[in-house]
């Protein structure tokens, strides 16, 4: 682990700090890109990975988070029912225009502006959870509460 982070990493620390929560931002010297490497590198199991999705609503054009657990895969037809507009998994440039960050490090604080948030009702079940914090490599360990609390999101079933 470094101890100075990256510039990504850091403004994920600094929208932490900012909400008053006392995590904390780590870089790992292995990926944590996709759930399974990032529950190797922590380890922890995949469940306890969030995943931070963003998909595109249809008709509005405007961006939906969803906050999944690492062994879920969402459901776009189900989510779509859920808030009442289809949605489509957003390309590469929508992420980053809309979140502030790259595809494989999108953390659920610290976005460009706020976004609509839906959190996998399946990671309730887990005392701490991992969540990525803006590269690939960065990630912080929070609790479930703590993740609803912070993005203000609707706990949902999502597959």
């Amino acid at each position: 682990m470094t101890t100075e982070l990256s510039a990504s990493a850091k403004k994920v620390q600094e929208a932490l700090q900012a909400l008053g929560l006392t995590l904390q931002v780590v870089e790992l010297p292995a990926s944590t890109r996709t759930a399974i490497e990032a529950a190797q590198a922590v380890g922890c199991q995949v469940g306890q990975i969030v995943k931070s999705l963003v998909f595109r609503k249809a008709t509005s054009g405007e961006p939906l988070l969803v906050a999944a657990s690492g062994a879920n895969r969402v459901n776009e037809a189900w989510i779509s029912q859920l808030i009442g507009e289809p949605i489509s998994k957003a390309d590469a440039d929508f992420v980053r225009q809309q979140t502030g960050f790259a595809i494989g490090g999108v953390p659920p604080v610290g976005h460009s502006q706020p976004i609509q948030t839906l959190i996998d009702q399946d990671l309730l079940q887990y005392a701490e959870i991992w969540a990525a914090a803006g590269t690939p490599n960065a990630v912080f360990r929070l609790t479930p509460g703590d993740l609803v609390k912070m993005t203000g999101g609707k706990v949902a079933r999502v597959n």
